[in-house]
């Protein structure tokens, strides 16, 4: 697996906003957040327009490509099993390891997810 650079964003893409300010505390208390910065999207929809580089994310320089991506599964629109499968289905994306991050402990949900391309499952506490 590739080392995150210092200049490559954590992507989190979580559409609760008790989830987020959890998981920006607990990367705050290991440390990680002090090295990237953290680029929050609260629908699957903003998540792929920023990986794809269109429309307002089309600079390079103001929307760099993330080191990693922590995805919840559960938003409305796009899901994040649509955005998990247009990751691993994107030859220029496919090499970004994606955590999933969900409420769910589902069997059938963490296999799909592996499945799809999934680095690791975490579920949420």
């Amino acid at each position: 697996m590739r080392s995150i650079q210092r200049e490559q964003p954590v992507m989190l893409v979580e559409d609760n906003d008790d989830d987020y300010e959890a998981t920006l505390r607990a990367l705050k208390s290991s440390g990680f957040s002090m090295l990237n910065a953290i680029v929050r999207f609260d629908n699957g929809d903003s998540a792929l327009k920023y990986l794809r580089r269109e429309e307002e994310f089309s600079d390079i320089k103001s929307s760099p490509r993330p080191g990693i991506i922590l995805l919840d599964l559960n938003m409305p629109g796009i899901s994040g099993r649509e955005v998990l499968s247009e990751i691993k289905s994107s030859e220029l994306l496919r090499d970004i390891p994606v955590i999933i991050l969900t409420t769910s402990d589902n069997e059938k949900d963490v296999d799909e997810c592996y499945y799809a391309g999934a680095n690791t499952y975490i579920k949420k506490p």
